[in-house]
């Protein structure tokens, strides 16, 4: 007999509420729930396939430990004596900083994932940390922390409200949308024109975004930040610049104005192909538009100045007062926030607190750049140690960074790897212990960092679908067995993370004057907290004394675990509001404009101006059935559109001697590839695009289907040595590449 349970869907940013179909312990439908306070219904292919995903046959389902060099099926108790014999033999001989720890995309679409790395991160010690940030959306962090001084503090456009949207690098008909979470982003851009507002795209391809456009803007990859600095440019000149409400908390407004006297429309033109009256025109139409907000993504932070762009696109918004105003951009506030604090200096954000071994590569956020991971295992140096083991956690970086070859080969030398992933991967076929979380709908689930993101304040929890079958292990207790065995604590009770991070919590909000329970026994709230498991009792504690919290009875009417089960489709916490200066932890308490990291930078951005790259230039490119790596093992996601072909205009093709359908050589700074030419009008000319997260040909996996079509890996075109030097992102789009026709495939 089949029964319906809901879920969040934790396969894109979008968060959607499914409903689903179960049949025993199968999952054999999935729609959109309807009744959902925050996506009311909608759903995209990902979600409508969750049965597929979720009910995967390649899904791994006991642990692998290597044995006499193969990876063979044990029980998790020798899997756990494993992780703490290799981990352990490691730090004890050769440092914390000798374990590098690398987080994959996965982690923040799982409650496990949000609330166990940090844990293990504070008790293994080490700086060696890399994630797929470094990737994808690093820019933006950096260039919060310093306009804001909180690196998560990132601003959303209010979809819901705005008049005028300025989109750059991004396609949220495709992605759904990324660092700003909104649940059928393609209907909140047909409401907005429908309602009279103006969208304008600014991208080389004509994506599906491009084309709903009122206007589109095939821009040279990687020259976001020159057209935004010209239209900031734009506004000092003609006198548009209107803070309005933001102007008393905003400092080095005249400095700002002099850095970026040098970017006229007419010098940036050349580079950004984009001409002068164009770029006149959109920084008026911003101005004079009621409300209106910019918002960039991937395209404009995979590249050389992916964090002076990011900044700019809060600078437009700060300087025609759009920011932190309804209908503009604004600071989202999530229900598991920590308790607000009153404004006022704060400790602001520091980039370069340690550097890599090798390149001094400075850190962001905690940070190394990924790019780096194959040099600091494989390189010897007078700077410490190099990495000896590695804990990878839903990171596939074989395919999701730079030169995979190399830190394939990389990965394979090292003492000890562990690898927390449902597949045997590019990446964890090379792990001496694999650990496989159970599939989605058996797992509980909250959006920890999305909601920090959402354009709307809500707040959803839902509990497994399905129970948790017989030898599985929930992947909150495979994380917290991880953090226990890694940080000499193998053989506690699991239960003692949870524990540790709740006593820990509490002791500090008791001695807090601005937190609810300011001088109250952290024991006797402890014993108050409600929840079946332990990851339940820490959500039911951050409710409690987050933003909406009940304060642990101080509120009544406030949120609290309980109160939010009694909700299934979840609580609706209203319109995102204005916030400053709340947010602001500067170290002036206000938005420091041009920080001195931005200034230093600016010259690299000028020389710009007088240097251009000559020949093709490669993009990459986005399915609406597929997110990164991670998807193409399931045949409902693959095919059709989704597949893995080099995008090329036909002036181009036809100048190359190239033919649709054709095999065409890929060559870059990283190595070459060969793949499928396929003829295009939507990528400019000059412009090359192939789709990232393929590449599944490597041997040792247990990917069937992906390797019936495996794509190339369009990451082995890069080198790694190209990163925003600000954030170490890596440059992805916008780099030189080679073509030439090759016989056949």
């Amino acid at each position: 007999m089949s029964r319906t349970a809901l879920r969040i869907c934790p396969l894109c940013e979008a968060t959607c509420g499914l409903t689903l179909t179960v049949e025993g312990t199968r999952v054999t439908g999935a729609r959109g729930d309807r009744d959902d306070v925050f996506s009311k219904g909608f759903i995209c292919p990902k979600g409508a396939s969750f049965g597929a995903v979720d009910g995967d046959p390649d899904r791994l389902r006991t642990p692998l430990v290597r044995r006499d060099g193969e990876l063979r099926e044990a029980t998790w108790e020798e899997a756990f004596d494993a992780v703490a014999a290799g981990i352990r033999a490691v730090v004890d001989t050769h440092g914390a900083n000798s374990v590098g720890v690398v987080l994959g995309n996965p982690n923040v679409h799982t409650m496990a994932g949000a609330l166990y790395p940090p844990v293990l991160l504070a008790g293994l010690g080490t700086r060696s940390v890399f994630t797929a940030s470094t990737v994808d959306q690093m820019p933006k962090h950096v260039s919060s922390g310093l306009l804001f001084g909180d690196a998560n503090a990132i601003p959303v456009p209010d979809l819901d409200h705005t008049d005028h949207l300025l989109l750059l690098g991004a396609n949220p008909l495709e992605s759904n949308g990324s660092l700003c979470t909104a649940p059928d982003f393609p209907g909140k851009l047909k409401a907005l024109k429908a309602r009279g507002g103006t969208l304008t795209v600014v991208d080389p391809r004509r994506t599906r975004t491009a084309k709903l456009a009122d206007r589109h803007i095939a821009i040279r990859p990687g020259t976001d930040a020159l057209l935004l600095a010209a239209m900031t440019h734009v506004l000092f000149e003609e006198g548009l610049v209107d803070p309005g409400e933001l102007t008393p908390h905003l400092q080095g407004i005249d400095e700002l104005r002099e850095a970026v006297r040098d970017f006229t429309p007419d010098a940036v033109a050349g580079a950004c192909d984009v001409d002068a009256p164009t770029i006149r025109t959109l920084a008026r139409e911003l101005a004079a538009a009621p409300t209106a907000a910019v918002y960039g993504r991937i395209g404009s932070c995979t590249v050389p100045h992916g964090t002076l762009a990011s900044w700019l696109v809060d600078v437009l918004n700060i300087l025609t007062g759009n920011l932190d105003r309804p209908g503009g951009a604004l600071f989202p506030q999530a229900a598991t926030d920590r308790t607000p604090r009153p404004a006022g200096p704060s400790h602001g954000f520091a980039l370069g607190r340690w550097h890599s071994r090798v390149s001094r590569h400075p850190e962001a956020k905690g940070e190394l750049p990924l790019s780096a991971l194959a040099e600091e295992i494989d390189t010897a140096t007078e700077e410490g140690e190099p990495i000896r083991a590695v804990i990878a956690v839903a990171a596939n970086p074989v395919l999701s960074a730079p030169d995979g070859d190399r830190l394939d080969k990389a990965l394979g030398s090292l003492d000890f790897m562990v690898s927390v992933d449902p597949y045997l991967n590019e990446t964890s076929r090379h792990a001496h212990v694999v650990l496989p979380p159970p599939p989605p709908s058996q797992s509980p689930h909250h959006d920890f960092a999305f909601n920090t993101l959402a354009v709307r304040n809500q707040v959803r929890y839902t509990r497994p679908a399905v129970p948790l079958e017989p030898g599985r292990m929930a992947e909150t207790e495979i994380l917290a067995r991880l953090v226990l065995a890694a940080t000499g604590m193998h053989g506690a009770d699991p239960s003692a993370v949870d524990d540790l991070v709740i006593g820990q919590t509490l002791g500090k909000a008791v001695k807090d004057a601005h937190s609810p329970v300011h001088g109250r026994e952290p024991q006797e709230l402890a014993a108050l907290l409600k929840g079946d498991t332990g990851p339940e009792r820490r959500l039911d504690l951050m409710l409690r004394l987050g933003p909406y919290g009940d304060g642990f009875g101080v509120r009544p009417d406030g949120l609290s675990l309980t109160r939010l089960l009694a909700h299934p489709h979840g609580i609706d916490l209203g319109p995102l509001k204005s916030r400053l200066p709340q947010p602001l932890k500067t170290r002036s308490g206000k938005v420091e404009l041009l920080p001195r990291p931005i200034a230093d930078d600016l010259p690299r951005l000028r020389e710009a101006l007088r240097h251009r790259t000559d020949g093709l230039v490669l993009i990459g490119r986005r399915h609406l059935r597929s997110n990164n790596s991670w998807m193409h093992n399931v045949p409902a996601l693959t095919g059709g559109t989704n597949r893995c072909t080099l995008h090329i205009h036909p002036e181009d093709a036809e100048r190359l001697g190239l033919r649709d359908g054709g095999a065409v050589r890929i060559k870059g700074a990283g190595g070459e590839v060969v793949t499928e030419a396929e003829l295009t009008d939507g990528v400019r000319p000059g412009v090359v695009s192939l789709p990232h997260g393929w590449g599944h040909d490597r041997p040792g996996t247990r990917l069937g289907h992906a390797a019936k079509d495996p794509g190339v890996n369009v990451n082995q075109l890069l080198d790694g040595s190209l990163l925003d030097p600000l954030s170490g992102n890596a440059v992805l789009n916008g780099v030189p590449v080679k073509l030439a026709a090759v016989a056949t495939l």
